[in-house]
């Protein structure tokens, strides 16, 4: 299973997008306090759209809260990490996978990335940037495991309880 796990997110609107993300996907989120926000926040809703029932999330007091009750592999995105998330093979990871990222001003806590150096991945960038927007990482490195993965339980096509797979048919030209 995918997790996403937010270290002390401080826009509601980013951790609104990431929820919608969420459960687009599939993940779990898991959010490390403290927030910059509260979860009943109107902006953080807004973003989640009407999505919000259907996010799995848990929110932790602390990140060693977290790591008592979560187990599987970490993978720290950060501006620091040394190698490219994408450089990584997921299919061969038996366990549960768990993309950590952190909060928008400061990234995760240097102890905790200098703790696990050979798990920290980063995004490529040009020099002119720190780092990218918090829900912007989010999805794309998500998308990159579950590429790997072959999209495990995500659909192909759009639903038919939502416009079908056919859509877009009924706006061909004909040839008369």
């Amino acid at each position: 299973m995918l997790h996403i796990v937010l270290f002390e997110p401080e826009i509601p609107q980013n951790t609104g997008n990431i929820m919608r993300t969420c459960v687009a996907i599939g993940a779990k989120l898991h959010l490390i306090e403290p927030m910059g926000f509260r979860l009943d926040e109107k902006r953080l809703k807004r973003s989640a759209l009407d999505y919000f029932e259907y996010i799995d999330y848990k929110v932790y007091k602390n990140y060693d809260a977290f790591v008592n009750e979560n187990k599987g592999r970490y993978f720290f995105l950060t501006r620091y990490g040394k190698k490219t998330y994408s450089e990584f093979n997921y299919q061969e990871i038996e366990e549960d996978i768990y993309l950590i990222f952190g909060k928008e001003s400061t990234g995760v806590d240097k102890k905790i990335l200098a703790d696990h150096l050979e798990s920290c991945y980063r995004i490529p960038t040009t020099d002119k940037v720190r780092s990218l927007n918090l829900s912007n990482c989010v999805a794309l490195v998500s998308y990159e495991v579950l590429r790997q993965l072959d999209y495990p339980k995500l659909i192909r096509t759009e639903p038919e309880k939502h416009k079908g797979k056919d859509f877009l048919d009924q706006f061909k030209e004909k040839n008369t």
